[in-house]
């Protein structure tokens, strides 16, 4: 299930969609803040161009928007009706959350961007 081949292999290990050998980013460190936006022009192993048209990224917006979403109703799931707190308690713990998950919430997000447009082709 998540193994080579599978959307979820390429957007986990943030590889390149396309061959799942290749690096996304230029730093496996999300939290190098820096350099967290910094992705290759073009897959090292299979030369995937990983930004197919201008202002492409875009779009991953809405994929993050999507991730917050999940986010925010698991933490209020869990603290408010679980847990029992204030729904301000919840509130709290999701913006502790965001604020250290943003760097990865955002590479997530472009990563599975490009996963939606680009399939994966076993090398041969």
């Amino acid at each position: 299930m998540f193994g080579k081949g599978s959307k979820l292999y390429s957007v986990f290990k943030m590889k390149c969609p396309r061959c799942h050998e290749g690096d996304f980013f230029t730093t496996n460190n999300a939290y190098n803040l820096k350099k967290v936006a910094e992705i290759y022009p073009r897959c090292p192993v299979c030369n995937q161009s990983y930004e197919p048209e201008p202002n492409f990224y875009y779009g991953s917006m809405y994929v993050s928007y999507s991730y917050t979403v999940a986010l925010f109703v698991a933490v209020m799931v869990v603290v408010k009706w679980i847990l029992g707190y204030s729904i301000w308690a919840a509130l709290g713990v999701l913006t502790l959350i965001l604020v250290v998950a943003w760097p990865y919430l955002f590479r997530l997000s472009r990563i599975t961007w490009l996963n939606v447009f680009v399939k994966y082709k076993k090398r041969d």
